[in-house]
């Protein structure tokens, strides 16, 4: 898929192969336009950097020396990455601010549904007893 004018892609979790990198981060700079790619990575993705790393310099962009000197990932620690993946807390990009709003939105859309079942079932039992009534 070609999605046109994304000139930016913000990596939230560390590829696990530098194919994958590529891919994602190919979403962006389509067709000779320029763009740019942000990867945010923990210490548990130091064993993914390097391969990646070596992506980024060969395609001619600059690359902490820190980096570059990472031990390389043998094969099976890789194999291992691919098939288990490492697990994250979940990251949320909403600002607090909305999400309370929205608890909010959400509360008061709940009371009123509730008092309009209220409503209902007050309706329906007065009805009921006016025909008990007759």
């Amino acid at each position: 898929i070609d999605f046109k004018g994304v000139n930016m892609v913000i990596n939230y979790d560390l590829p696990t192969s530098a194919v994958e990198y590529i891919h994602r981060i190919g979403r962006t700079g389509r067709a000779g336009h320029r763009g740019k790619a942000v990867t945010f990575f923990t210490e548990d993705d130091k064993p993914l950097l390097r391969s990646i790393a070596n992506v980024i310099q060969r395609a001619g962009c600059p690359v902490p020396e820190y980096i570059k000197h990472l031990p390389k990932l043998q094969s099976k620690q890789k194999k291992k990455l691919i098939k288990k993946p490492l697990t994250r807390e979940s990251i949320c990009t909403t600002p607090k601010c909305f999400l309370k709003k929205g608890k909010r939105k959400m509360k008061a859309t709940k009371e009123n549904i509730k008092e309009k079942k209220k409503g209902k079932e007050d309706k329906k039992g007065s009805k009921l007893q006016t025909v008990s009534e007759s």
